[in-house]
């Protein structure tokens, strides 16, 4: 059966952040993930780890002003000694937390920056990255985005990413699929799980349209868990989604998929 995480960024958002965790442990997941620790002290987010039972599945490296609209700045040439101050912090949260795998968002491509100048600062980073956090034990994945909730995401659909993690030849660097937005990108999400399943360290999942829980939309998900089972899929599933209505009563769908 597959083992859900709580992405805390998108739910549970009706209260504050720390008090999320148990939220997300009372209404039964074992693992949680979210965009940054970085807000908080390690020691704060350490105990709501500890008091609820929880495991760290997830979380990013710095992704730049979040606030300002940035999404990473692992594509962005100027800011490449920024990218690896992160990767130091990303390590330090990471260790302290227990988590075993960060997550590189690519970002936007700037304004006057070819394609080929983001890609190759992209696969420079990464090759940074994976190295520095082999070396401290933690899997660095990166993650496809749709082009339509980010416009100019550089990091857009599978073999894209595939091919970029070839050229950095780390192995320690793997694929986040989030479901949701290959479905909008590329469909064929089945046979692209199965033909990837040994470069997939992470999935992550929300229905389309509105990116809301499983069952809202047109994903057959109950047939994905299905496939995920058959192929032996060893890694988290995380719910990043926007609940409907509020996170709790919208968790039928969860209920089912654990049978």
């Amino acid at each position: 059966m597959p083992k859900f995480t709580a992405n805390l960024s998108m739910l549970f958002t009706e209260v504050d952040f720390l008090d999320r965790f148990q939220a997300a442990a009372e209404a039964g997941f074992k693992g949680v993930e979210y965009l940054f620790p970085y807000d908080y002290s390690i020691e704060e987010i350490k105990q709501r780890l500890d008091d609820n039972g929880l495991t760290q599945v997830l979380h990013n490296l710095p992704a730049g002003d979040w606030g300002a609209g940035e999404r990473g700045i692992a594509c962005h040439p100027d800011r490449v000694e920024e990218f690896r101050a992160g990767v130091d912090k990303a390590i330090e949260y990471a260790t302290a937390l227990g988590c075993k795998q960060v997550n590189c968002l690519a970002g936007i491509v700037p304004d006057g920056v070819s394609k080929q100048q983001a890609r190759a600062t992209l696969v420079g980073n990464l090759c940074f990255a994976a190295d520095k956090l082999k070396a401290a034990g933690i899997l660095l994945i990166a993650e496809p985005i749709n082009t339509r909730d980010i416009p100019g995401f550089f990091l857009n659909r599978t073999e894209q990413a595939l091919e970029i993690f070839d050229e950095v030849g780390s192995s320690n660097l793997k694929l986040q699929y989030d479901i949701y937005h290959m479905q909008i990108m590329e469909g064929d999400l089945a046979p692209t799980m199965e033909k990837h399943l040994d470069r997939i360290a992470h999935i992550q999942l929300a229905d389309n349209p509105g990116r809301h829980e499983p069952g809202t939309g047109e994903i057959n998900y109950p047939f994905l868990f299905q496939h995920l089972d058959k192929l032996g899929y060893q890694g988290w599933i995380g719910c990043e989604y926007k609940p409907k209505a509020t996170t709790t009563e919208g968790l039928g769908w969860l209920d089912s998929a654990h049978g």
